[in-house]
């Protein structure tokens, strides 16, 4: 909302420093951090400071507490120094008087109405603005209650304030109601404060000191205290039914007991060291026996017993291996889930490609994600109804979530609908990724990445109400064959995993296709293109395309056999070339067409401008066409002469094959694949990454692999990594009907 005061603010901090500090802002009348930056920098200015900076630092902070300790109405310097205390009202939404730069009745009002709010009225009496209550002013803090925010988390919050802030590393926090990351370091920081921590060595972190402390000061009912408080506290920022309070009652033993059998506590009722870590840290107590783990070793039966001394009964493995040299055995091995089975062990599967970053995740991700490991599972074994946990693998923010988590999940949960809903969808993340996940309905079950505390997902944030997992410390078990790392997850029993398996589905090779699967493949298609703004038919003017869906499919079931025949002599999967080929087909327009036309005329008459174009069903050119096959012939692949791309007459000939011979172009599109292994521009695989044997590919290609291949193939295309990105769908959705037809 436009506020005319926060707007004169702006113009002030731009016509009086805007020269001296390098710094303007726009002038829109809401408050914001570049604001508050300009105004920190106009600070500095005032200060003296010429190293001017956005942060609010420990230069800033010293410099002002040795120059002016306390400012008020006598000791403020001047009356632009006034202004900026004013400015920082304005944005803060207090009065702040008519910005005149004089420290009068109104700003003295505002300045103890602020101190109110924040909670320091008793500790720090008065109209006057000291240092560290200066830095809170130049930030997005607010100290009154937030839309959703809780009184009684305002109440620790103002608390934590008033009793602290005279220790040296700790600052004003934001008293709105809202836990945030800054509210639990501010409660950690009270506990080590209060067992006897220096300033200077209490730093908020919850390590092996503030531990071995705390199991010296445990809380139950009957006790009274600042250690009751504390652990109410606790309480509190858990979003448990609880208040601040300094007297351990019946009511908070009942909340304590239902907190600690949500959180697979032994439900005592008493605020032991195991229940106050998991109420200060995610991870909670690192000591505490876990019944489940994950790991990225393969389960041997020696392993398998070093997991059952353990204690374990629940292992998390992965369904799919993002890479084919580094974690060797990261994806779940051959034989592996039997050897689960006869141990009397539980497999909950976990899905995760790379899922490190927020441009890893969208929609069409989501519903590529959600098809590939529908194939995944299924060919594992894993039985329908299992629960496949989608990994968030990175501290997502809120907007992140927003724009590219929940769109992702979006698409997994459509392309499991697509699939006949064979499997449940789970989430792997930070707390605040799994409860948002869950509350769009988007997953059953949260696996909880609690061991990194540091993430803004988890600190401030409650564990979610459906967590079946939660991971907390990173354990080696076992010796010599036995010997495995594991990530210990304490397991709520809302989710069990699998202990029976179906038999795997092997890397056989493909077959010739069913007729009687053509109309639901064609559906399960259209479904996918209309879902990403592709239309079964059309589009208009010069965006319009030649081929349906309906077509596009007609055409790839008439070449099958020669497909089925490419698959099996080059060992490469037939969706593989039926994804190339179907994506060209429905790429192709009026514009190629026109430019097609171009090339006859060209090649026919001299009249037209283009000398080669992609064509045919596969969208390839004579070119790229010409040295596929050469690069093949001389590997072995195919027979025939080599030929010259600048040669009119050989680009000629082969492109008009390639127009006009749909199984020429089918063929050559295989051959395009091989030479994308090696040696086709776009750079080869990491050492070691090599997707060919000698003569041939493989049927186990890891999906990184798979990806690079469809890129190679339109390596030409000026949009090819948004192509490759939404192609990579329709590649599992052939392999979901190819599998179903070779393991029949």
């Amino acid at each position: 909302m436009r506020d005319p005061m926060v707007l004169r603010a702006q113009k002030f901090v731009n016509s009086v420093y805007g020269s001296r500090t390098g710094t303007t802002v726009q002038e829109t009348g809401e408050a914001d951090w570049p604001t508050l930056y300009a105004l920190t920098r106009a600070l500095q200015y005032e200060l003296g400071i010429t190293a001017f900076s956005d942060s609010f630092g420990p230069t800033t902070l010293s410099t002002l507490t040795a120059k002016y300790p306390e400012l008020d109405a006598d000791t403020v310097p001047s009356p632009d120094f006034c202004r900026i205390i004013q400015a920082g009202l304005y944005c803060k939404g207090y009065d702040g008087g008519d910005l005149d730069g004089t420290y009068g009745t109104r700003v003295q009002a505002a300045v103890t109405r602020l101190k109110t709010d924040m909670g320091i009225e008793r500790a720090f009496p008065g109209s006057a603005v000291t240092p560290k209550i200066f830095k809170a002013l130049l930030t997005m803090d607010s100290y009154v209650p937030g839309a959703s925010g809780s009184g009684q988390v305002r109440a620790v919050q103002q608390w934590l304030n008033g009793r602290y802030l005279k220790r040296q590393d700790f600052y004003v926090i934001a008293c709105d109601g809202l836990v945030s990351k800054s509210t639990l370091k501010a409660l950690l920081l009270a506990v080590q404060y209060e067992l006897g921590m220096a300033d200077g060595t209490a730093n908020g972190n919850f390590g092996p000191g503030t531990q071995s402390g705390l199991k010296s000061h445990p809380v139950q009912q009957g006790d009274k205290g600042v250690f009751v408080q504390l652990f109410s506290a606790g309480m509190v920022v858990n979003r448990r039914p609880a208040a601040l309070t300094d007297t351990f009652d019946s009511s908070l033993a009942a909340a304590v007991r239902a907190f600690q059998t949500f959180a697979a506590l032994p439900a005592t009722g008493e605020g032991d060291f195991a229940t106050f870590a998991s109420l200060l840290a995610s991870f909670g107590d690192q000591s505490r026996p876990a019944r489940a783990c994950d790991t990225i070793a393969k389960i041997t039966p020696a392993r398998a017993a070093s997991l059952k001394a353990a204690g374990i009964t629940y292992v998390g493995r992965y369904l799919t291996n993002p890479s084919a040299t580094s974690l060797p055995e990261k994806a779940i091995q051959p034989g592996e889930l039997a050897t689960i089975a006869q141990q009397g062990l539980r497999c909950f599967p976990i899905y995760q490609t790379v899922n490190n970053d927020a441009s890893d995740f969208d929609y069409v991700a989501g519903r590529t994600a959600g098809y590939a490991a529908v194939n995944a599972a299924r060919d594992h074994g894993f039985r329908r109804g299992t629960r496949i946990f989608f990994a968030v693998d990175f501290d997502a923010v809120d907007a992140e979530i927003t724009a590219s988590v929940l769109p992702h999940f979006k698409g997994v949960k459509e392309a499991m609908a697509d699939s006949g809903h064979p499997y449940e969808i789970g989430v792997y993340g930070s707390r605040n990724v799994c409860a948002r996940v869950g509350a769009a309905g988007y997953s059953t079950a949260s696996f909880v990445a609690d061991m990194s505390s540091g993430f803004e997902g988890n600190a401030g944030h409650p564990l979610p109400a459906d967590w079946a997992y939660d991971q907390f410390v990173v354990r080696t078990l076992g010796s010599g064959d036995g010997q495995l790392e594991v990530d210990a997850d304490i397991a709520s029993g809302r989710d069990t995993g699998q202990g029976s398996f179906d038999p795997p589905r092997p890397a056989v090779p493909d077959v010739a296709f069913d007729a009687r699967q053509v109309p639901a493949l064609r559906a399960d298609l259209s479904r996918y293109m209309r879902s990403i703004g592709r239309p079964d038919a059309g589009g208009i003017g010069s965006d319009a395309r030649l081929y349906t869906n309906a077509q596009a499919v007609a055409a790839i079931q008439e070449q099958d056999g020669l497909i089925t025949e490419l698959s099996t002599t080059y060992t490469m999967r037939k969706a593989l070339i039926q994804t190339a080929v179907y994506w060209a087909l429905r790429d192709y327009g009026l514009a190629d067409q026109a430019t097609d036309q171009q090339v006859a005329d060209h090649h026919l008459t001299g009249s037209g401008s283009v000398r080669d174009s992609h064509t045919g069903i596969g969208e390839i050119s004579a070119g790229d066409a010409i040295q596929a096959w050469n690069h093949c012939i001389g590997w072995g692949f195919a027979t025939g002469d080599h030929r010259d791309p600048a040669e009119d007459a050989d680009l000629w000939t082969v492109w008009q094959r390639l127009n006009k011979d749909n199984a020429f172009s089918v063929r050559t599109a295989a051959l395009i694949h091989l030479w994308g292994t090696r040696g086709r521009p776009g750079g080869q695989l990491p050492p070691g990454d090599r997707v060919t044997t000698p003569r041939s590919m493989r049927l186990d290609l890891a999906e990184f692999e798979i990806t690079e291949l469809l890129r190679r193939y339109r390596a030409w295309d000026p949009d090819v990594e948004s192509q490759t990105h939404q192609s990579l769908a329709v590649y599992q959705i052939f392999e979901k009907y190819n599998s179903i037809l070779r393991n029949a």
